[in-house]
């Protein structure tokens, strides 16, 4: 319940800053804080470390001083919001509806613009922003710490610790990846626009198939469009809003050029919460805000459109117990909670969900690379609790979370949608193979 006594935050912007409408975007998110701290019981950070400025409410208050005053980001406030996951379970904890998520992409726009960050961490950055969503790129930077790995100890720290999450394999090009149109099976129901991602496509390339076979056998024309390809998302989570909104306009004129379109399909949450951001991204944009808003209408996460559809043609499965992770991207950025355990019972699973489910696994885009002690404790405790519930496999709907619990525990972890496609014909998801039936 949210407390009896409601005192909202009092901000002091001058008249002549808030013409600027960022700032007044900013006033009319700081004016809902109640200064209550249900946020900081839900927070990953403040669980870890249990600091006051580790925690939502913390750092809206160094975000607030640092916007009043028009100062530089001191470290404090740099070191305190780059320790923030963007999980956004302060969100749907918040009784006030405080939107934190955009009150922090601000900050992080004006670090970015305003902080001169140490040489090495610029370049870090700026290799990251510049690898990962560029699929060839990022296959071929991966084959390159193959052959570095060896001497990785001799390597600086951030890059010594990208080289310890890097796969071993490496996956080619997927059939799915290029542009192209897979026909309906019998009948058509729906027109969509696949959105293929960009560090999925070399990671897990099975996931993106799988999308594409059940969609087609539901009935679905499922379009790869030209011109589409990161969300945007890893860029926009470390302040780099000229990247992220160049991302940004190159997925919505694809997805404009797809004609009878009924739905863009993301099967990557992460991905999905910021193409159902686009909107408020352009609202201020006078040639794409329309634009935006419209391809932000039709976006779906792949179980909102399976349940949409129905699951037909269900086949027995083996009675394998399946330990659903929500990404927080899907649970607090979607609010999508029930649709996959939903869908996965249908399909014949039998599902259970960890301790502390609301809590991140620690991957959040780029966090396990650019905050590595936190993201490995939170991902060990998430893999620990799911360990705990005696499932067979983890489901979840996210390559990140997928990566990240993989790397600290011993259950295969598959995607939401491998299951989904298994059950209703498709092929045994690779991570089971070595399952008996």
């Amino acid at each position: 319940m949210p407390p009896d006594r409601v005192d909202f935050m009092q901000t002091n912007f001058s008249a002549a800053q808030l013409q600027d409408p960022t700032i007044r975007e900013a006033d009319d998110i700081l004016r809902r804080c109640v200064h209550c701290g249900f946020c900081t019981a839900t927070c990953p950070t403040y669980v870890l470390r249990g600091d006051e400025l580790d925690s939502p409410r913390g750092r809206i208050y160094l975000i607030k001083d640092m916007l009043e005053n028009d100062t530089a980001p001191s470290k404090d406030v740099v070191k305190h919001v780059d320790r923030c996951l963007s999980c956004l379970s302060c969100t749907t904890t918040c009784p006030s509806g405080v939107d934190y998520m955009h009150l922090v992409d601000l900050a992080r726009e004006r670090i970015e613009a305003r902080v001169d960050r140490p040489l090495a961490d610029r370049m870090f950055r700026a290799l990251l922003a510049l690898v990962i969503p560029r699929p060839s790129l990022f296959r071929l930077a991966l084959a390159g710490a193959w052959f570095v790995r060896p001497i990785r100890k001799l390597l600086p720290g951030q890059l010594r610790n990208m080289l310890s999450l890097a796969p071993t394999t490496i996956k080619g090009p997927s059939p799915v990846d290029g542009v192209q149109v897979f026909p309906a099976q019998g009948t058509r129901r729906k027109r969509v626009a696949l959105m293929t991602g960009c560090a999925q496509q070399v990671l897990l390339p099975s996931i993106n198939e799988a999308t594409v076979r059940i969609l087609t056998r539901h009935g679905c024309d499922v379009v790869v469009a030209k011109g589409a390809g990161c969300c945007g998302a890893l860029e926009h989570h470390m302040g780099k809003a000229a990247g992220s909104h160049a991302a940004a306009r190159r997925n919505i004129a694809a997805w404009e050029g797809v004609e009878d379109l009924d739905a863009v399909v993301i099967n990557a949450s992460g991905c999905g919460t910021t193409l159902k951001d686009y909107g408020h991204m352009f609202k201020d944009d006078p040639e794409w805000s329309h634009r935006a808003a419209r391809i932000s209408s039709l976006c779906q996460d792949i179980t909102e459109i399976m349940s949409d559809l129905g699951l037909a043609g269900t086949t027995k499965v083996p009675a394998l117990r399946v330990a659903y992770h929500s990404a927080c991207s899907m649970q607090h950025g979607q609010k999508i909670t029930t649709l996959p355990k939903t869908l996965l019972g249908q399909a014949g699973f039998s599902t259970v969900e960890p301790a502390e489910g609301h809590l991140c696994c620690g991957s959040a885009g780029t966090y396990n690379l650019t905050q590595p002690e936190m993201a490995e404790q939170l991902g060990r405790r998430k893999a620990s609790h799911l360990a705990q519930t005696g499932a067979d496999v983890i489901a979840a709907g996210n390559i990140g979370c997928q990566m990240q619990i993989g790397m600290y525990g011993d259950l295969p972890v598959v995607h939401t949608v491998e299951l989904l496609d298994w059950a209703t014909g498709g092929p045994r998801p690779g991570q089971l193979a070595q399952q008996q039936e």
